[in-house]
């Protein structure tokens, strides 16, 4: 035993021992910090995107490096992204209460506007209705003068009803007893209710009786026009509507159409 210790001291005290001693204690060490580096980096790193952190970092000594800390742009953003959409929220419930009140005065507005053409256009019908069953019963009763014909004829126009019309405005005409003036309207009427049968040449008829008796007559004088275009007497319409420009200058519709004939009639007549 105090042999062996003998030995151990010589070894222990020899130079290339200590040397190979101190060279291993080296090594072990460096291995043991270098497995413990990335443990303490992954310890350390934080889960933002690329940039600066604000965790430590090691040097090749293993010591912490002490670094300037940065704001991370990220965090200005996370925190604009959290602002504004309370922002944009507060905006819309201030402005929600008076889109609504637009909305519903709007639409108040067009319920309103329709229930008067609605209740309108009912009025009328019933004051038609009560007009014809009057005057019917006046035609029945061989009570009816040549006004009654004439107004029920006008009426039945109203309605559509242009068989039934022109019978009561052909009655009218034979027993007019009034003004040559006013049998003018008769005759007008009479051209309608013919036009719209598709009955032209007594249409045409009808409005020059009309503007015959009345000269300056300017609806008689359009309608005469309109039933010359539609068999396409261009030339007959165009003078009908300039007869028309004559007695009312600023007659929109007779100066419409006198515009659109005028070089269709230029262009036949070269």
């Amino acid at each position: 035993m105090v042999g062996q210790a003998a030995a151990q001291a010589s070894l222990s005290s020899c130079p290339g021992c200590l040397l190979r001693r101190k060279f291993a204690a080296f090594q072990s060490h460096s291995r043991s910090h270098m497995s413990m580096r990335p443990l303490a980096a992954l310890c350390t790193m934080r889960d933002t995107p690329a940039g600066p952190t604000l965790g430590a970092t090691y040097g090749a000594s293993g010591q912490p490096c002490k670094r300037r800390r940065t704001a991370h742009k990220c965090c200005s953003t996370s925190v604009l992204a959290t602002i504004q959409p309370t922002q944009v929220a507060d905006l819309a419930e201030g402005l929600e209460a008076p889109v609504q009140l637009v909305y519903l005065v709007t639409l108040l507005g067009f319920l309103v506007v329709g229930a008067y053409l609605v209740v309108r256009q009912v009025l009328i019908r019933r004051e038609l209705e009560e007009a014809a069953k009057t005057l019917g019963d006046r035609v029945r009763q061989k009570d009816a003068t040549c006004e009654d014909y004439f107004e029920l004829g006008v009426i039945l126009l109203r309605k559509k009803l242009f068989t039934q019309a022109t019978k009561n405005l052909e009655k009218a005409k034979k027993t007019w007893n009034g003004e040559p003036d006013e049998l003018a309207q008769v005759y007008n009427a009479l051209g309608f209710a013919y036009f719209n049968m598709e009955r032209n040449e007594l249409a045409q008829a009808a409005y020059r009786q009309a503007v015959d008796l009345q000269p300056g007559y300017v609806t008689a004088w359009n309608n005469l026009g309109d039933a010359c275009e539609k068999v396409k007497d261009f030339e007959n319409a165009y003078k009908a509507y300039k007869e028309a420009l004559a007695y009312a200058p600023d007659n929109k519709v007779a100066q419409s159409r006198a515009d659109a004939l005028k070089n269709r009639v230029s262009s036949s007549r070269a």
